[in-house]
Parts: structure tokens; sequence; C-alpha cells
């Protein structure tokens, strides 16, 4: 028989319920049917997917899920990409990777198996997948334990850094969701030791990706990671040295093509002085706002704001700030620059991510935090609404 027409089942006839028909999808996914029907019905719960009560529909068939998982790793002719994109939209869904963890514990292991696999061809989508669990603590936890326990030699970590890293590392895929999920696994501990180990080299090699033209997946994700190695606050001073030198790679992006006096131009680093008159900003508004975060965190200590103000940071962020068309964002570069320009705390103070804040001044912190946030989002949506001449005035500034 042929590949079922619009309106039956696989198993031909009519399916009397939703869960029925996705029931009887199970057996043409299994691993040696046949090749048309496995695409077709690949096809059908890729479908499925797209739709949240077809997600929540999936999630309470668990053979399905494992059958799919196992098409997802397989080799030609299996529909393998329709399988994993299939992934990619249930893992986009918090409230099931619960269930995609139950029907197969080895998720993680099997997609950073073929993620990391030079020569997998679906390798990106994979790597998409393994991005949108991690998100979340339990999965991302699996996934480290996944990484940990790679073949001796290379660690699964290094692996993960050095196919980001390497152009053509996979000849036909991109890689670029592993920038997300280096980013997410950054939110643990060991992750943060392995990247900031001083022995390895693999933060400066993370460098250059903030201006990966290619890619705003790949770049946010590194941004991300390297804002969440700034949470450790005793690295801040070796990050900021010469060893690494991150700053600049902080600023660059934020950086447009204005022309500073000499007394100023000299105050930046090299990287930073006499910028083409063509040198566009970071495009995209989140990764600016990453970055700005990422150099705060960087001023959280005495010596790291001062290293921060020393190599010039003001200057671009000044610049950034009269740019700058999103609120959200401004009103995070008004934060920092207050930091570098406002007096020094007082003594015992000096650590920003050490002080104990009072329980009332943290509500009333809070509140004015709303209170800001809800006025970014009065001026964002002025600027959506308003008058055409209006709204490029304002966007051009």
């Amino acid at each position: 028989t042929g590949r079922p027409g619009r309106g039956e089942g696989l198993g031909g006839g009519r399916c009397t319920s939703p869960k029925a028909e996705a029931a009887k999808l199970l057996p043409f996914l299994a691993l040696g049917e046949r090749a048309d029907l496995q695409a077709a019905a690949a096809q059908h719960v890729l479908a499925l997917t797209g739709s949240g009560p077809g997600r929540t529909l999936l999630a309470g068939q668990a053979a399905l899920l494992r059958a799919l998982v196992e098409l997802a790793v397989a080799p030609p002719p299996a529909p393998a990409r329709d399988a994993a994109r299939a992934l990619v939209n249930l893992a986009a869904d918090p409230g099931l990777h619960k269930p995609l963890l139950a029907a197969e514990p080895r998720l993680p292991v099997l997609l950073l198996g073929c993620a990391l696999d030079p020569h997998w061809p679906w390798a990106e989508e994979a790597a998409a997948v393994l991005a949108n669990l991690s998100r979340e603590p339990v999965p991302c936890a699996a996934l480290t334990e996944a990484l940990a326990a790679a073949e001796p030699g290379e660690s699964g970590l290094e692996r993960l850094v050095r196919a980001l890293c390497t152009p053509g590392y996979n000849a036909r895929a991109p890689l670029h969701y592993l920038g997300p999920v280096l980013s997410n696994l950054s939110q643990r501990s060991a992750t943060r030791a392995f990247l900031l180990d001083r022995n390895r080299c693999v933060v400066q090699r993370l460098l250059t990706l903030t201006q990966y033209p290619d890619s705003s997946v790949r770049r946010g994700g590194v941004v991300g990671t390297l804002r969440n190695c700034c949470f450790e606050h005793r690295h801040h001073e070796w990050l900021l040295g010469p060893e690494v030198d991150i700053l600049p790679f902080l600023l660059l992006p934020l950086a447009g093509p204005e022309d500073f006096s000499e007394e100023e131009m000299e105050r930046l680093p090299i990287d930073l002085q006499y910028l083409p008159p063509d040198k566009q900003r970071e495009p995209d508004a989140d990764i600016r706002k990453m970055l700005i975060e990422t150099i705060m965190l960087l001023t959280a200590t005495a010596p790291g704001r001062k290293q921060v103000r020393d190599q010039g940071a003001y200057l671009i962020l000044r610049e950034l700030h009269s740019w700058e068309p999103e609120p959200d964002v401004r009103l995070t570069c008004e934060k920092l620059i207050q930091v570098l320009i406002g007096d020094e705390p007082e003594r015992g103070l000096e650590n920003l991510l050490e002080v104990q804040v009072p329980e009332e001044v943290e509500r009333q912190l809070q509140q004015q935090d709303h209170q800001e946030r809800e006025q970014c989002e009065r001026e964002q949506q002025e600027l959506e609404l308003g008058p055409g001449p209006q709204a490029e005035e304002a966007a051009s500034t």
C-alpha cells in the first residue's frame, strides 16, 4: 500500500479520537518499518507538535515518544530530521520535559552523541533539542552528567566547546544551537569551573564569538555563557587582566562609528580606537542587554570597577545610551553608567555581589524596578503605536 491519503489514519480507516489517532501512528514509527510509512508518520507527529493540544496529546504517549527518539538518532533512510524537529517542538514546552525524560531517560546522552558527531547531518536539530531541554534544572543536570560520562581523554564539555569554536566542525550542520546549550550549562557551578579553569584556555576561545556575524543564536549563547561566568567574582581580576582581556570583546559589539577626541581615544583599548565609519552595533537588543549586564557584573568589586573605568567603558556606554532605541536596554545602560560615575560604596560594602540588602530595602528596590519596567513598556508601546514619522525619529536616535 502507498502513503495514506488525507483524512485517513496511517493504518487506514477513521480514527475515533485524537488519542486513538496518535496511538495508531506508533507501529509506523518503529525501526525497520517501510521508509515511506515511517516518513509519513514522522511528518504527522511533527504536525501535531506544532500546536499546544497536539503536544499535550503526545505527552501521554510514552511508547510513541520513545519511538520518536529512536528515529531521531537512526541512520538513513529513517526520517531522523523530522523526528528531531518534532523533539525540538516538544522540548520547547517545559511542561513536557518530564514525560520526555520518563519515556527515554537516555535522551540527553543520545542527542549529545548526535550533536557532537562531526558527520551527523542533523546535528543542528539535536543541538536545538538540547538547547530547549537544558533550560530547566532537571534536564540540565542530566545533560551535565552525560557530558561528564563521555569517553576518556577529551571531556564532554571540551568536545562541546571545540565543536562550537571550530569553523566547519560539521560540514553539514552549523551547530549554532550549541551556543545556548553552553549558556544553559553554565548556570551550573561545575560548568563555570571548567570554563574558568586558567589552565584550559577555554573562555578565551569563546571571546571572538561575541561578534560572530552569521548567527544571533550563537552570539547570544556565548554572551550568556560569559555573563554566567562573571557571577564568579573571584575571577574578575583575571578576566579583566591581560591573560583574558574580556572587556574589549564586550564593548566592541556595543560600539558604533563615533569619532572621539584624541584625549578620549587614548583612554580606549586599542581594539576600540578609530573604528570605521560603517561600524554597526550588535543588532539584537537582548544580546546588547546581556553584554551590558556582563560588564555590570564585572563592576561588582572595587578593583573591577577601576579596571572597567580605566579602559574607557564609560565613553562607549555614553554613546550607546544616546543611540539605544529600546527603553529596557537603555535603562540597563543607565544603571551601569551610574555605577561607573557614582561614588564608591562605603567601607565593607565594596563587593556588590555580597552585600546583604535588608528586606524592606529589597522590597523598595523591587517596587522601583517594577515601576521602571512599566515605564519602559509604556515607552515601547509609544514607539510601536505612535505616528509613523515620530516612531522613525525615535528609532533613529
